[in-house]
Formats: structure tokens, C-alpha cells, sequence
């Protein structure tokens, strides 16, 4: 009998940045940069756990937009050409390091990565919803879903139908790729609101994970607080983060990925190279960009760019190995102590952006292996579950009512409703309210239909919390003020060509080949609920 559980829940999300209107968009290589850094280092992870004997358990949010972006077979051929890119730069940079060893062998190690995921890219066809797939099928994975654009859904409750259209399309599209319905869902940013529960129910979800004080400042007051979870009184369960656990990984004082040994993130050879040399792998139009290649460590933290010394990925994963054994040994002290005070097992919930790992903490991949490894073979205080898992094999759990939270900057909503973003909510407010007007429509035609359908999308990607979110950090602001007054016109020209009877057919086409996400969607989904009931 184990003294508790522990589950390790990797949130994976990246925003709809699909251009096909122009040869080269930066913001594609978000995407490309995820794919390598993080997402087949994490394949590649879990085929290590299966091929060793391991019966690992892992959650796994995997976000419509970027489940759309990973099957998008223009996106996978943009990839493939910007893969073969950095293989062409990599051996370059081989062959110019004959005077510097340490260089030299810093080249071999990146071109050894690139060459993994050349081998993972092509072993799944370039479709990586398979490989997540297959563990999924082994019960290995358990893969939740998201609001279908990852839209802040506390700032639109005075619109349940918008709530509901962000969930359902979410659940549906899910169902879809996957061949089965989910059974958890990741609420986009942890906010919830009072009453959302019972959507959630009504979707058939059976649990979502929640920032610690949304369980806190619950009522009545949780009596495990959050080691274990809690009944919402519509049924569904909520999982609440544990702070001790993500302080250590998440804190930028004392958090792992601060270590001086590990890789800098700021120092890219695309911005350090020779001009001329590295011209042809950044932007076309001559700007520099980064290109992946970091040859630097953080050294010491606050240290100048022009000080750091060398990385070395040897020494990078000895330090990972170490900080993965002092998070299990945290863990089976963390367990043990609340095990003694609970007189029940607890269960520790760890939840990341799946993204912080392998992209902004290059080693985040390996310490990740060495926990589950550690954990699997090294202790039996606590055995890692997956959150599907734990509540059906515990099913009795308190009745409790979260408080309204969030886990950003505060707490609550501060983060997607400030000066920098306000602008954008009086007119997705009103495109909502035009667009539950245009659900009741009952469509004359096929091209009315297709119209219908794609304003339905345009809002949906209009409301994505990414751009909100970029506004407030104050980088690449103009993209994120382009992608959302870009939807929000192209749903007002819906809208008004629909409600005049004129709509442009070759426009539709266009702007549907554009924005082509969630190709079985029915805009019907807006329809409020009295309505749907009737029909």
C-alpha cells in the first residue's frame, strides 16, 4: 500500500498560427520550435518508459489549436523544410569549428538532437497526434482536452452560450482525433468562475484542474486541502495545484531552471554569428531571429550576456539527474508528512505548461525522465497516476464549491483584463451577442451554411486568451493585436453579408481555406439552450 500519489500534468498549447497567405510567418516557428525542443523529446521520453518495462502514468493536455496545428499537413511540410534548415546550418557550423574542440562538440550534440528528431518526425509521418495516440491506447497517457481556442472563460460568463460553444467544440474535436471522448479538461489559464461546473457536467467531463486558492477559498472549507480532490456539486471533480511542487520548478529565484550549469535561453547563434554567414537561416527580409543553436550556460544568474561561459550538456544532465532526485526526495517527504496528518493517502498535483520544458528549460525533457524513473524504481513512499486513474480508483471525495481563480498573475483576471488588452472585449462581446443571433438562423442554402460555420470560427479564434496574454507581456503585441482585429473583421463582414443575404463567395473561400480550424463545426453550438432543447 503506497502512502500517496503524485501526478505530473504537462499543459501543451500553443496558439492557431497557421498562415498559409504568405510563404513565411515567424510566428509558425513557435510551433517548429516546440515540436523539436519539446514535444518529441517528450515522445521520445515515453517510448524510453515503455521499451524499459515502465507502466508510467502521465496527463497530458493537448489543446484543439494545437492538435489542428500538429495534423495541418501544410504546417508539417513547413516544418520538414525548417528542420532540413537547421541540419544544413548545423553541419556548417561542424565544419568551422576545427580550432575550437569545445565548439565542435557542441555542433555534434545539436546535430545528434536534430537527427532524433528527424528519425521520430519520419517514424510518425510527420503526424505527431500518433504518437500520442499510442500511449494513450495503452493507458499510459492520459490526454485531456481545452477550450476549443483556449479562450478566458471568466471573462465571458455573462455569455454561457459563448462558454458552452468553447467547451463543446473542445470535447467534439477531441472525440474526433482521438476516437473517444475526454475525461478531463484543462480550463484554459485555471480560471474558472462559479456555475461552470455544470457545463462542464453537461459535456461529459468528469474532472479539471484548478489553481490551489480556487479549492482553498472553496465552501465549505476542504479538508485535505489540496491533497486531494473535490466534488463541484455538479459531479465533476477538481484537482487543485499543489504550490510546494511547482515553486521548486516554476520559481525564478529558486526554482531548478535557474542553475547556473544549464543552457542559456537569451544567447542564440542567430543573433551572434557573422551577418553574412548567417543570413540565409533567419528572417527573409534580413532580420535576425533565433535559430535554436545555444552554445552558452547561464553561468551566474544576472551575470551580462557577453560574461556566460560555455555549455556543456554532459554536466547540464548530471545537474537535471540531481535536481530530479531532490524533487522525489521532497516528494516522499512531502507524502509522508501529509500522510501522517491526513490519515488518507494524499495526492500531489504538479501541473506545467508542457512548453517550459525542452524550449524555455532545454533540460526539462531529461529531468522529467530521471522523476518518472526515479519514482518508478528508486522509492514506494508515493506511485505516479494519472488523474483518470486516481478518481476511478478513488472515488469518494468531498462535496465543495471553488471560489473564483485563475493562475495568473494574482490570482484572478488581472492578466487578461488590463490597460494593455481592455480594448478588445466590447467587440467580442458584441461579436458574441451577433453571433448567438446568427445560431437561431436556419441556413436558406449550402453557402449561407458554410458562412454560418465560419463566423462561428472566426469568433472562436478572436477569443483565444494567447492574444490578451501577449498584450500584457509586451512582446510581439502587434501580431496579437492583428490576429484579433483580423477575426473580429472578418466575423463582421460574416455577419452583415449573411444578414443582407449578399454574401461574397470567393471571400468565404478564401478566408475559410485561411482559418480552417474545426472543419466539422456547427455553428449551431451557439444556439442558447432553451433552443437547442427545442430542436
Amino acid at each position: 500500500m503506497t502512502s500517496g500519489y503524485l501526478a505530473l500534468v504537462l499543459h501543451a498549447h500553443l496558439p492557431y498560427v497557421r498562415h498559409p497567405e504568405s510563404d513565411y510567418v515567424l510566428e509558425e516557428e513557435w510551433l517548429f520550435e516546440a515540436i523539436i525542443e519539446t514535444y518529441v523529446p517528450l515522445i521520445r521520453m515515453m517510448e524510453g518508459f515503455q521499451r524499459d518495462g515502465m507502466d508510467f502514468r502521465l496527463t497530458m493536455t493537448l489543446t484543439p489549436p494545437l492538435v489542428a496545428m500538429l495534423r495541418d499537413e501544410l504546417l508539417q511540410q513547413r516544418f520538414a523544410a525548417h528542420l532540413a534548415q537547421l541540419e544544413e546550418l548545423i553541419a556548417k557550423e561542424i565544419a568551422r569549428y576545427d580550432h575550437n574542440p569545445h565548439l565542435r562538440y557542441l555542433a555534434e550534440f545539436y546535430q545528434a538532437q536534430f537527427a532524433q528528431v528527424r528519425q521520430t518526425w519520419e517514424q510518425y509521418n510527420g503526424n505527431l497526434i500518433t504518437a500520442f495516440q499510442q500511449f494513450a491506447d495503452s493507458n499510459n497517457l492520459d490526454i485531456i482536452t481545452c477550450g476549443a481556442t483556449h479562450a478566458y472563460f471568466p471573462l465571458m460568463q455573462m455569455y454561457p452560450e459563448a462558454v458552452w460553444a468553447q467547451i463543446k467544440v473542445g470535447v467534439d474535436y477531441h472525440k474526433e482525433v482521438f476516437g473517444r471522448e475526454p475525461k478531463g479538461i484543462w480550463i484554459p489559464e485555471c480560471g474558472y468562475y462559479n456555475g461552470l461546473e455544470r457545463m462542464l457536467a453537461d459535456a461529459g467531463l468528469r474532472y479539471f484542474v484548478i489553481d490551489a486558492h480556487g479549492i482553498l477559498y472553496g465552501q465549505p472549507r476542504p479538508r485535505f486541502g489540496t491533497y486531494a480532490p473535490v466534488y463541484t456539486e455538479s459531479g465533476v471533480a477538481a484537482f487543485g495545484r499543489d504550490y510546494e511542487s511547482s515553486h521548486q520548478v516554476w520559481s525564478s529565484q529558486v526554482g531548478y531552471p535557474g542553475d547556473g550549469v544549464y543552457r542559456e535561453f537569451y544567447k542564440d547563434l542567430g543573433w551572434e554569428a557573422d551577418y553574412e554567414y548567417i543570413k540565409p537561416y533567419i528572417m527573409p527580409n534580413g532580420q535576425r531571429k533565433n535559430v535554436g543553436i545555444k552554445y552558452y550556460r547561464i553561468t551566474q544568474k544576472g551575470c551580462d550576456l557577453g560574461a556566460k561561459e560555455y555549455y556543456d550538456p554532459y554536466w547540464a544532465r548530471e545537474k537535471a539527474a540531481e535536481h530530479a532526485g531532490n524533487f522525489v526526495f521532497n516528494r516522499v517527504a512531502q507524502i509522508q508528512h501529509l500522510y501522517g496528518v491526513m490519515g488518507r493517502p494524499p495526492i500531489v498535483v504538479a501541473p506545467y505548461d508542457a512548453e517550459l520544458f525542452g524550449h524555455w528549460w532545454y533540460e526539462g525533457p531529461w529531468f522529467i525522465d530521471y522523476v518518472m524513473r526515479k519514482a518508478y524504481y528508486d522509492q514506494d513512499t508515493y506511485r505516479v497516476t494519472h488523474l483518470s486513474e486516481y478518481l476511478q480508483e478513488n472515488p469518494q471525495q468531498q462535496v465543495v464549491r471553488p471560489a473564483q481563480s485563475s493562475w495568473g498573475y494574482k490570482g484572478f483576471h488581472e492578466y487578461w483584463l488590463n490597460d494593455t488588452n481592455r480594448w478588445i472585449y466590447p467587440h467580442l462581446h458584441k461579436a458574441t451577442e451577433r453571433m448567438i443571433q446568427l445560431s437561431l438562423r436556419e441556413p436558406e442554402n449550402e453557402l449561407e451554411k458554410q458562412a454560418l460555420n465560419q463566423a462561428a470560427r472566426e469568433l472562436l479564434l478572436a477569443q483565444s486568451s494567447d492574444w490578451a496574454f501577449i498584450m500584457t507581456t509586451g512582446t510581439m503585441v502587434p501580431y496579437a493585436v492583428r490576429r484579433t482585429k483580423s477575426h473580429l473583421l472578418r466575423f463582421n463582414k460574416l455577419y452583415e453579408d449573411i444578414t443582407k443575404g449578399q454574401i461574397d463567395s470567393k471571400w468565404l473561400q478564401k478566408i475559410s481555406y485561411l482559418d480552417n480550424i474545426f472543419p466539422n463545426i456547427d455553428y449551431r453550438v451557439y444556439r442558447p439552450l432553451l433552443a437547442q432543447v427545442k430542436k
